[in-house]
């Protein structure tokens, strides 16, 4: 099963106490990692890390062996780890497989969800909108508020889903378009629509029209995409080629 992946402010109260401190140090690395104070592609030096993050080398290689497997840290055989890379090729292909995923667990979804599916998705949906109101401070305090209230949305609606290794695999890949997000919501131009989509996607689930669904679905899922290429906020060869659109 995936891990809890919200890492909503220290000081918030619906994100459980850490159990032991792996999964401490799990956290806060990975949130520094999300929100860029390790670079993509930079050297994570146990080291240096152990006294970061107050911990032992142990303790330190377990957590980032955690992150090994949520693809943020790549190992390196025996020159250590280092933080995976960022690329439009990766960002794309993680897009794509994303809207496969999200797309038919949400049909599921849609065919299974009973009254109390509906007011979970409804009370995600209130919360979502006030944080995206929020959004325009661009904080990193705002964006980790958004980030949490939008994974829930997602979650909620497509919880009603029967299928366990869906959903893990949609949790999975969630977590991986996170620093991509992340990017097209604090460095990126702002767009408008995003609070429209994600009402149309409330609307269409409630009034339980998949095909419309997956088609503002798809579209939503894309966005980060469009967004980092058309400001160029990923140094690779579309920017470089002006391939982007």
């Amino acid at each position: 099963m995936p891990r809890d992946i919200s890492f909503a402010p220290r000081a918030a109260t619906t994100l459980p106490a850490p159990a032991t401190l792996i999964e401490a140090a799990y956290r806060d690395i990975r949130r520094d990692i999300v929100l860029g104070v390790h670079a993509a592609g930079e050297k994570l030096r146990v080291e240096h890390l152990k006294t970061r993050y107050a911990v032992s080398s142990g303790t330190l290689r377990e957590a980032l062996a955690l992150l090994v497997s949520d693809s943020l840290v790549v190992a390196q055989g025996q020159r250590g780890f280092s933080v995976t890379p960022m690329s439009v090729d990766d960002l794309e292909d993680l897009s794509y497989v994303r809207s496969l995923v999200e797309t038919e667990a949400a049909r599921q979804s849609l065919a299974r969800g009973n009254d109390e599916w509906e007011a979970r998705l409804v009370s995600c949906f209130h919360c979502l909108s006030l944080a995206e109101e929020r959004l325009g401070a661009r904080t990193p305090e705002a964006y980790e508020e958004w980030e949490r209230r939008n994974f829930e949305f997602h979650e909620a609606l497509v919880s009603a889903c029967a299928s366990t290794r869906l959903l893990s695999l949609r949790s999975t890949l969630h977590l991986q378009a996170e620093r991509y997000r992340k990017l097209s919501a604090l460095e990126g131009p702002r767009p408008r629509d995003v609070h429209n989509e994600h009402q149309q996607i409330i609307d269409f689930a409630l009034a339980r029209d998949a095909d419309k669904l997956v088609d503002v679905l798809q579209r939503h899922i894309r966005r980060p995409v469009d967004v980092i290429l058309k400001s160029k906020l990923l140094a690779d060869r579309h920017a470089a080629t002006g391939e982007a659109a």
